[in-house]
Formats: C-alpha cells, structure tokens, sequence
C-alpha cells in the first residue's frame, strides 16, 4: 500500500508505519546520544504512545534501561485503513528494545478499572516495585468507571466570551475567532476527563495492590503559556482541570508519604500535537514560538523536554527536585524567558496572512505536525509500498 496523509479539518486520518518508526529511532538516538541516567528500574508509563508519553517511555527505557510498561489505547490497521500513529510508534519502541530491560505494552481504556487491574497484574508477573509513574492521558472524553456516566471535555472560557486572530496551520487562512463561555456542567466534565481524579485512582489501586517501590515517583504533565492564551487555556476550562491536577499532586503527596514517595506536577512547554491544532489561537503562537526559539537556539521538542526534566529534576545527582512556588516542576522555563516571551508578543500583532511564512515558523509547525503521522520524515520513501499491518505484542 502506498500510504499517504489524507487530513479532515485538524486531524489526519492516516499514518506511516515506516515513517513512525524514523521517528521513533530520532527520539531514541538522541537519549542514547545523551549522558546515561539512572535511579528508576521499574518505570509505568500511562498514556505512552504519542507526545511527551512516548518521549517518556523512551527516556525511562532507554536512558535508564528501565523496566517499562506502557498503557495506550490505540488502533491497529485493517483491511480499509491504517493503524494509529501511536500504534506503529509502540511497535517501534518493542523492535528496538534491548535485551537487558523489558518493554511491555497494554492497549485499552486507561480511565477503566480493566486496565488498571491488567497493569497490576503485569507488574506483579514481570516486574518489581514500580519506582516512577507517568500519567500522561489525553482524551476528549472519559467514562467514569464506578458510575458509568460519560464526560466530555470543552474548550471554552469561564466568564467572558474571548476574541483573537489565530489560523488554520493546514491552509494558513487566519481569521478571527470567538471562544464562548463554558457552562457549570461543560467545566465538571472538562475537569472530570482532565484533572486529577483518574490520576489518583491509578495511584489508589496500585497502591492497595502494593505494587508501588519506595521512594515512587509519580508525576502528570501539564502547560500554563503566556498571558495572551490565559482566557482560552489557563483561565478557561482546560486550566480548571490542571487547576484539579495540581491539587491531586499535593494530595497524593500526602498519601504518599508512607512510602517516602511524591507527586509532581511537570508544567511542560508547547509542541505540536494533534489536540493543539484544533485550539483556536494556539497554533499561532506555537508557529511564532518555534520561530523566536529556533532563533534563540532554545527550541526543544518533547524528547528535549523529559530528557531534560529526568536529567535536571527527576533524577538529579543531589536529589533535591526544583520546584516552583507551587510545588510545581518548571521546564517551560525556556519558553516563558521574558526575552522570549517579548519578541512572540512584538511579533503577535504584526502577523497577517500575507507575511505569516516569514515572520513565523508556520512551516516548521506544519512539518512536525504530519511528523507525528510519520510523514515528512526525511529519509523515509513515501513511494514504497508498504504493509501497514504491524503487529504490537500486547499483554491480553
């Protein structure tokens, strides 16, 4: 099959094996490039196939040569499609996974008492006490596994409606968009699917199940940005759910103290990803972010940033974890330096259709945005045939 990027509005609805797996091995040599860490041997790793989940998993496999389990909910091909780009980056982690550490993988809902109970059961038949768990979920919707019911999330303010210039990254049409406010009932389930309650059912049930090492990290991603997206992400509905995230982590904490053991909030920097091309705004300060970053030579993507966030704060050689006023880990730092953030806002109100390839890096934003489906990827044959049937080794 010749498999090419077929998009729908902001997302793409078709992925490359071959593609994936480049992408993948980029990720993977740059941390074997790297200063080899320590200090996890048993890494649980819960939203693992894509983003800073993926990046996650790879640093903990192999930076660390950690055990690593990994939780995704994923799609394999068929007969009239593709598998999902998360599908084939897991395969690619299995294949180039070395022999003195396990990878293992489980697909299926992460929010159900299933799947919990499926990772429990793994680390107990193929792994010790687990030192470090990542959550790094994101869904548009979670069904509530005690009650049944279903909550959706929503991008919306909370208060006043909000008005912006942003773009469509695909056409590079800008318009002006409005964001409406959220409802009570559209803010609970945005903080239902979003914030910190499935976060903390993990931790309970791997807790009774004693599966968890003393000393256990565990430790959920978050973003705060700049001023100009506060009525649309940390003032709106997403910044009540991470709102709920950072009041879970310093619960968890507390019940974590038994084992002398902490949870962390890691407020991360923007990337691209498929969710963030559908945010009104954000797309735009991204492709005005890369440009200023690249320039100042301080552009990071998602493997940079664990890297970094494993090496500098996780697993430091003092063992003294930064954080912030907050409790909260900092590693957009790079990205909120006043000199970054004042060259985004003199350029933010310059932008126009015509001038933004050249005062944005809006192409940049573009190439690593069909990189996460394996396309554009150089050194990849996209005249090849290929077979989009890859096989991940899930445990049933």
């Amino acid at each position: 099959m010749i498999i090419e990027p077929k998009t729908r509005g902001f997302i793409c609805t078709t992925a490359h094996p071959v593609g994936c797996q480049a992408q993948v091995k980029q990720q993977i040599d740059y941390v074997k490039a790297q200063k080899p860490l320590s200090g996890a041997k048993n890494v649980l790793v819960i939203g693992a196939s894509t983003g800073y989940g993926l990046a996650s998993l790879i640093t903990a496999h192999f930076g660390m040569k950690a055990n690593t389990l990994a939780v995704f909910f994923e799609k394999a091909a068929t007969d009239k499609r593709t598998a999902s780009a998360g599908w084939y980056n897991i395969a690619a982690v299995e294949k180039a996974s070395h022999q003195d550490a396990l990878v293992m993988s489980i697909n299926g809902d992460a929010f159900s008492h299933e799947i919990k109970q499926q990772t429990i059961d793994a680390a107990k038949k193929h792994f010790g006490p687990i030192d470090l768990v990542i959550y790094s979920l994101a869904s548009p919707r979670r069904i509530d596994p005690n009650t049944g019911e279903t909550y959706n999330s929503v991008l919306k303010t909370c208060g006043q409606p909000f008005h912006n210039k942003s773009i469509d990254p695909l056409s590079g049409k800008m318009m002006d968009v409005t964001i409406p406010p959220a409802t009570a009932d559209e803010i609970k389930g945005t903080v239902k699917v979003m914030g910190g309650e499935d976060w903390a059912m993990w931790i309970d049930a791997l807790e009774k199940a004693n599966v968890l090492a003393k000393g256990v990290k565990t430790v959920a991603y978050s973003y705060i940005g700049p001023e100009l997206t506060f009525p649309i992400y940390r003032e709106g509905t997403i910044g009540q759910a991470k709102e709920d995230l950072e009041k879970t982590a310093a619960k968890l904490s507390q019940q974590l103290s038994s084992l002398q053991g902490h949870a962390y909030v890691s407020v991360n920097k923007a990337v691209v990803t498929q969710s963030s091309a559908a945010i009104p705004i954000v797309p735009l300060y991204i492709s005005i972010l890369f440009k200023v970053m690249k320039e100042q030579k301080r552009h990071e993507d998602c493997i940079q940033q664990i890297y970094r966030l494993f090496n500098e704060c996780l697993y430091r050689t003092d063992a003294k974890i930064p954080i912030d006023e907050k409790g909260r880990i900092r590693i957009d730092d790079w990205e909120m330096e006043p000199s970054v953030q004042a060259a985004v806002a003199k350029l933010w109100p310059q932008i126009t259709e015509e001038n933004v390839m050249k005062l944005t890096d809006l192409a940049g934003y573009r190439r690593a945005f069909f990189n996460l489906f394996g396309f554009e990827t150089e050194g990849v044959d996209y005249e090849k045939d290929v077979d989009p049937a890859i096989e991940v080794s899930s445990i049933e």
